[in-house]
């Protein structure tokens, strides 16, 4: 791109007496002014759509104008810079490149792996502090107590059992000295049982569910860095 010098000094022409040839303006002169301006203006791009070449520069904007000025590269990196202050998380779900090479910027380091982001919470001491951990993937069961009531009985409407007794009956039949024979007999008796109470058993069944990674809320994965400088 060139700017347009004036080869002719038109101006001291007339300052010449009358009679000098050099105070006579030639079409040569003309012609050359001429030619400078067309060359020097086909070098410079249009106001309309312009088509730059090379690395054109321009003024770089101050921090958070909005108008219709244009925007160097400078004040671009800048605003960006802005949004992703030291500190600032930047998540990806498929590139796995280091954000100071996608943004230009700034130092990153992986943020967070196997863990979910929970927000401060100044009431609770689990949440109170900047980048506290905790929790686990595995399922921990949390103390408590199980009360089993029975109140199912079985009373015994009552029964009967059967006992067998033997007599002894001894016999004289000759009148003699001694017995001549010995019988026994054998005699049912049957007695009865009422009041019995049979208590019943009560188990308790398990619940839930123990192991590794039994205790993960719904998710899902992407990459995570944390700006540190």
């Amino acid at each position: 791109m060139s700017n347009y010098t004036k080869i002719t000094n038109f101006t001291t022409k007339d300052t010449l007496p009358s009679g000098n040839a050099s105070k006579v303006v030639k079409g040569t002169e003309i012609d050359n002014e001429f030619t400078a301006i067309a060359s020097a203006i086909a070098t410079k791009a249009d106001t309309a759509s312009p088509a730059f070449t090379g690395t054109p520069t321009a003024p770089t904007a101050a921090a958070g104008t909005s108008t219709t000025q244009l925007a160097t590269t400078a004040f671009a990196t800048a605003a960006v810079q802005a949004l992703y202050p030291v500190g600032s998380i930047y998540i990806n779900a498929s590139v796995s490149t280091n954000p100071a090479t996608l943004l230009g910027f700034g130092t990153w380091t992986a943020f967070a792996a196997g863990r979910v982001l929970v927000g401060l919470n100044g009431a609770n001491a689990a949440f109170d502090t900047v980048e506290e951990t905790g929790g686990s993937a595995d399922a921990v069961v949390v103390s408590h107590t199980h009360t089993a009531t029975s109140t199912s009985t079985v009373t015994d409407p009552g029964h009967t059992h059967l006992l067998w007794c033997d007599n002894d009956q001894a016999g004289n039949a000759g009148g003699g000295a001694r017995p001549l024979r010995k019988e026994f007999t054998r005699d049912q008796i049957t007695d009865s049982f009422t009041g019995i109470t049979v208590g019943t058993s009560t188990s308790i069944s398990t619940v839930g569910s123990s192991g590794t990674n039994a205790n993960l809320q719904p998710y899902i994965v992407v990459y995570m860095w944390k700006r540190t400088a």
